[in-house]
C-alpha cells in the first residue's frame, strides 16, 4: 500500500460509539477525531428487513451518508463510501459499468442510492464504491452460513437463477485503501473477478470446505423471498482499470484463500 499510510492513526467506531444517523454525534466525532478520510462501511443490508421497515432503511443507508458527507466537507476529509449492485435493476445480460443508469426495484436499493447521491451532493472528495456478495472476517455471511448448513444438514437448496460477483472482503479493502491515498474521486465497481450463481457458489463453499452435503438447486420464485432478488448483478470493474489498477482476484481463488484461512483458524 502506498507509504501514506506508514504510521497512520485508524478510530474504528461501531454503532454505540457514533450512530451515523445522529448528525450531531457524528459532528461531535468529527471535532475529536479530525480525519484526514472516512470510511463509511455501515448500512442496513437486511434486503427483506429493508422492505418491510423502509423509515430505518432511509435513516441508516441514505441520512447516515448524507451525515457523514456533510461533515467530511466541514472537516476537509476524504469519504470512502461503500455502496451496492442493488443499485441496478438486475435485469442485464452483460455486467453493470459505473455508467449504467441506476434502477433500484428494492427499498434496500433506493436507499443506498439515495445515500449515494448525498455524498455526491454534499462532498467534494468522495469515493463511491460499489460492491457485491461481500463475504469477510467478521459477521454473518453466505459463505459461514453454507459451512454451518454443510456441517448440520446432508442436503440443501440454493437459487441458481441469480448471477453475481463473489467478493473477499480483504481485496475490497484493499482497493479501498488504495483509493483513499490518491485523488482519482468519484464511482467505483468493485467485485471479485468472474461470475456464478448463488448454486454454484455454494457448491464450490462445499467442494473446498469438504463436506459432503448436496446442493440443490432451486429457482428464486421457490425460494419466495419478501423482496425482489436481482436476476444478474454482476459489475464490471471499468473506472478501476483505468485509475488505480484493477487486482481483484478471480472469485474462486479468493474464495480458496479464504476458506484455507477459515480453517487453519488465520481468520
Amino acid at each position: 500500500l502506498p507509504s501514506v499510510y506508514s504510521g497512520a492513526q485508524v478510530t474504528a467506531v461501531d454503532v454505540d460509539q457514533a450512530d451515523i444517523t445522529d448528525g450531531a454525534a457524528v459532528s461531535r466525532l468529527m471535532q475529536t477525531v479530525k480525519p484526514d478520510v472516512i470510511f463509511n462501511c455501515a448500512a442496513m443490508t437486511a434486503v427483506d428487513a429493508c422492505q418491510s421497515d423502509p423509515e430505518t432503511a432511509m435513516r441508516v443507508n441514505a441520512v447516515g451518508p448524507r451525515n457523514l458527507a456533510m461533515a467530511a466537507a466541514g472537516a476537509g476529509a476524504c469519504l470512502v463510501h461503500v455502496s451496492t449492485d442493488y443499485v441496478f435493476s438486475g435485469d442485464a445480460s452483460v455486467p453493470y459499468r459505473e455508467w449504467d443508469v441506476c434502477c433500484p426495484r428494492t427499498v434496500y436499493g433506493k436507499s443506498k442510492l439515495l445515500g449515494e447521491r448525498y455524498v455526491e451532493q454534499f462532498c467534494d472528495r468522495y469515493f463511491i464504491v460499489r460492491t457485491a456478495w461481500l463475504y469477510g472476517l467478521t459477521g454473518k455471511n453466505f459463505v459461514k452460513t453454507m459451512r454451518r448448513l454443510g456441517a448440520e444438514k446432508s442436503s440443501v437448496r440454493v437459487v441458481n437463477d441469480q448471477r453475481g460477483n463473489p467478493t473477499n472482503a480483504e481485496d475490497l479493502a484493499y482497493h479501498l485503501l488504495l483509493l483513499a491515498a490518491g485523488r482519482d474521486y468519484g464511482i467505483y465497481h468493485c467485485t471479485g473477478k468472474g461470475e456464478c450463481s448463488w448454486y454454484e457458489f455454494a457448491r464450490r463453499i462445499m467442494e473446498l470446505s469438504g463436506l459432503d452435503c448436496m446442493v440443490e438447486p432451486c429457482s428464486t420464485e421457490e425460494y419466495a423471498a419478501a423482496a425482489p432478488r436481482p436476476a444478474y448483478s454482476s459489475l464490471d470493474n471499468l473506472m478501476l482499470r483505468v485509475t488505480v489498477g484493477d487486482r481483484m482476484r478471480n472469485w474462486d481463488e479468493a474464495l480458496r484463500s479464504y476458506i484455507r484461512k477459515l480453517d487453519q483458524g488465520v481468520l
